[in-house]
């Protein structure tokens, strides 16, 4: 497929785990990009619930198989699936294009998909038929690495490979609000996913990469690694993105979701 239109690259919320049961608008845009997609070779994701020292992984299993990683939550929950098949040859040829860009990595045949994989996929792509492989976050990573892992990757949206970052620009579970209106972000969160909208819109690599400074950075990006899959979706790109979906949950969880063109 190589000379082909590059795929879009994606930016995806994935909120909390309940959105596999109830995806309600954010799950309808989903799905209505999914329909919109030509036909997929795979999907490589870059999840923020998959963090390993040192090299970047790339889940290698002919079949991954999920795991519930979150506890609490309905039993309906815990008996969902997602029996994508998954791609050994893209897993390696990936893990070559990161290590072609000076970026370690190596394969992991035992990782099966985290939530962060399979609640997004099960809208984007709900037969389960597209092979799916999984990038991890390297820990300790910096924004620069997970960019230029994006650069190096770029090539696949022309070989038919959807990349996929799935996180959350504002993601902070201990200020969740459970009594107020949850569908109303609180004021910091607010801020600081307003300020990504517009330094993305303005295509200003530079700011975002300093996103530490921003305001409402503290409150709305306590860890980083839900924002983190953002560079890998950015690195990949080569024009500034379109909203997805604009949305929240208990006023901290933010479904912005971004398509790349």
């Amino acid at each position: 497929m190589n000379g082909a239109t590059p795929l879009p690259t994606l930016f995806l919320a994935h909120g909390s785990p309940m959105l596999a049961l109830e995806g309600g608008a954010w799950g309808e845009a989903v799905s209505a990009l999914g329909r919109r997609l030509p036909a997929l070779r795979a999907i490589l994701v870059c999840s923020a619930h998959w963090e390993a020292a040192g090299a970047f992984r790339l889940s290698s299993a002919e079949l991954p198989g999920v795991m519930h990683d979150f506890g609490g939550f309905p039993e309906a929950l815990y008996g969902l699936d997602y029996p994508a098949p998954g791609s050994p040859a893209l897993a390696a040829e990936a893990a070559a294009l990161l290590q072609a860009a000076g970026l370690e990595a190596v394969l992991d045949g035992e990782r099966p998909l985290d939530h962060g994989a399979w609640v997004p996929l099960r809208y984007l792509a709900p037969a389960a038929k597209v092979p799916v492989v999984q990038l991890s976050l390297p820990r300790p990573r910096t924004p620069e690495q997970l960019l230029a892992a994006g650069r190096a990757l770029a090539p696949l949206r022309e070989q038919g490979v959807l990349l996929v970052g799935s996180g959350g620009i504002v993601h902070n579970l201990g200020r969740l609000d459970w009594h107020g209106d949850s569908a109303q972000p609180q004021p910091w969160a607010a801020a600081f996913d307003g300020w990504v909208r517009t330094e993305l819109a303005k295509e200003d690599t530079a700011a975002l990469l300093d996103w530490r400074t921003a305001p409402g950075a503290r409150e709305s990006v306590p860890t980083s690694e839900h924002l983190d899959p953002l560079f890998v979706a950015l690195g990949a790109a080569d024009r500034a993105p379109e909203s997805l979906f604009e949305g929240w949950q208990l006023g901290s969880l933010s479904l912005a979701s971004y398509r790349f063109p």
